[in-house]
């Protein structure tokens, strides 16, 4: 074989060697690090044996224990190429269960670390490919630990000592130098693994108080360690028979609607924040809160699928896509629960007196077996519905006052929809929408609630509730799900409204 075959291979080795044994020092070093949120996430056909190790403390235990120093003597073993072979074969092991855990399966990838978009082969299985052939090649082919003890049992110490020539004295202080070649690269190892946990603590002291040290093979992407603050499950009612949480999660930031006002880059910003698996991940936790529905426009069905179909998640799809045949049947299509006429294009209709066509939306909702219901910004909208006989299961009305400055801006503006709006009131009377609203029976989803962010969550929640709302939709950023829930619960422990809970 050429020389040059044996450096390449040693390389390569060595590579892998400081993948895994980075891998191993990085989980040993992170405090409560567990495989546990990993192993539940599984979802393939082996998901079942994954979560009942996971569900077990003695297991779990011994499977942490099992990652951290399995990953770090393998690392060492093939970082200085002693018992490659066996490290080898015990790495491919480690890397079958991690593929099997999460297999590159399209519907299968949830809450796995991914570089890139997979179709049945990523880096583990690439990897286990590598050991495996590792574990098949004889120790000569490397240049390490192995191949030294080999060449020294070879020479047979012990039997009497010929002359030596001096060219055979520096071929073999070559050979030795060879061998020994991982040796400079695992202190540069290990001073890189020092001057990491120096900006971790740094980090640390004076960022974010949390050390992040982790990176892949073995660990799920996000962990819900916010969980351990939430003080209870959302409360549920019911909406048009549906079993509802009182607090919806909104669709708008995570489809990119930020209706952030004069302010035009972050609509863009929302949407490079919410890539699928954040969107995922934000979903599942909220589910974890006990809230059970998201709202949102049809549009958003490709991902709301993919969660149902990747983590087996059952949060529900209220969409507001009842503003034409094709969204309607886009929605059914996408598993909507219920369907609604959306605020903006029901106020318009009402402003050009076209209630037929409204009706014709709830029909055709109804049809599909679906609980049809109307938004509205504006409260004509509602009033010229009712004073016509319309009647829909459920309304999705604006709810806030008007104690933010962006509010004050433009006091003389027309309450009508026109060509002046200018994002920042979405309900133009809010006395009124209380007073009128508290008569009505049909349940009603109050949003907007906090005036697109003008108003702060604890104030909005309860002012919503108070006054007749009886579910709130409220669009929430990961880091917001847990403390929005508490702010919820705390508000509806004190709740002080005249209009009877509809549903």
């Amino acid at each position: 074989m050429k020389k040059y075959l044996i450096y390449l291979l040693t390389g390569l080795r060595i590579l892998l060697g400081w993948h895994f044994l980075y891998e191993g020092i990085s989980k040993l070093l992170t405090s409560g690090w567990s495989a546990r949120m990993y192993l539940l996430g599984s979802n393939w056909i082996f998901s079942g044996i994954f979560h009942r190790m996971a569900d077990s403390p003695m297991v779990i235990k011994a499977v942490d224990f099992l990652n951290e120093w399995g990953l770090i003597l393998i690392g060492l073993s093939l970082f200085t190429g002693l018992l490659v072979r066996w490290s080898s074969i015990a790495g491919a092991v480690m890397l079958f269960f991690y593929f099997i855990a999460y297999p590159p399966i399209p519907g299968y990838t949830f809450g796995g670390v991914a570089e890139g978009n997979y179709m049945w082969v990523d880096k583990n299985l690439i990897e286990l490919a590598v050991l495996l052939v590792f574990a098949a090649l004889p120790s000569d082919f490397f240049y390490g630990a192995d191949r030294l003890i080999k060449r020294w049992k070879e020479e047979k110490p012990h039997a009497p000592v010929p002359s030596v020539a001096k060219d055979n004295v520096s071929s073999g202080r070559r050979e030795l130098i060879r061998d020994l070649i991982s040796l400079p690269l695992l202190g540069a190892f290990a001073y890189a693994i020092y001057r990491k946990k120096r900006w971790d603590s740094y980090e640390k002291k004076f960022l974010t108080g949390n050390v992040d040290a982790v990176s892949g093979a073995t660990m799920k992407t996000f962990t819900f360690t916010s969980l351990g603050e939430l003080k209870g499950q959302i409360p549920k009612g019911k909406l048009a028979g549906l079993e509802i949480s009182r607090l919806i999660m909104g669709g708008n930031l995570i489809g990119g609607w930020s209706h952030a006002r004069d302010l035009i880059y972050t609509d863009k910003l929302v949407k490079a924040y919410h890539t699928d698996n954040k969107v995922m991940m934000t979903m599942q936790l909220a589910e974890k809160c006990g809230i059970n529905a998201i709202l949102t426009h049809p549009m958003l069905s490709r991902i709301i699928n993919k969660y149902w179909h990747e983590t087996g998640g059952k949060m529900k799809f209220i969409s507001d896509g009842g503003v034409s045949e094709e969204l309607i049947g886009r929605s059914v299509e996408g598993g909507a629960s219920a369907i609604y006429v959306q605020g903006g294009v029901a106020d318009r209709l009402t402003y050009d007196g076209k209630y037929d066509e409204i009706i014709k939306y709830l029909e055709l909702i109804r049809k599909s077996g679906r609980p049809a219901g109307i938004g509205a910004h504006r409260l004509e909208t509602i009033k010229g519905c009712v004073e016509r006989g319309i009647k829909p299961d459920f309304w999705v009305k604006t709810l806030h006052h008007h104690n933010y400055w962006s509010a004050k801006v433009d006091l003389e503006r027309q309450t009508t929809v026109d060509k002046e709006f200018k994002d920042n009131i979405f309900d133009f009377t809010p006395q009124e929408t209380i007073s009128y609203m508290n008569a009505l029976e049909e349940p009603w989803i109050g949003f907007k609630i906090l005036a697109a962010g003008a108003i702060q969550p604890k104030d909005g929640v309860q002012y919503a509730f108070n006054n007749g709302a009886d579910f709130i939709c409220v669009g929430m950023y990961d880091f917001q799900v847990v403390e929005d829930c508490n702010i919820v619960l705390d508000s509806l422990a004190i709740v002080n409204r005249t209009r009877p809970w509809r549903g």
